[in-house]
């Protein structure tokens, strides 16, 4: 078992389906037994 830290921001988490493959991302390595630690900086303008 490994600690895993992720950074994500930006572009990664800018809209909903970006969102979501960052989240299956997270899983894949939890789902490895490892221990996940996520930050999530700030978010792209979404000028909607």
């Amino acid at each position: 078992m490994a600690i895993i830290v992720q950074k994500f921001g930006g572009s990664s988490v800018a809209d909903t389906d970006k969102l979501f493959r960052v989240c299956r991302h997270i899983i894949k390595e939890y789902e490895k037994e490892n221990d996940v630690v996520v930050v999530v900086s700030a978010q792209r303008k979404n000028n909607r």
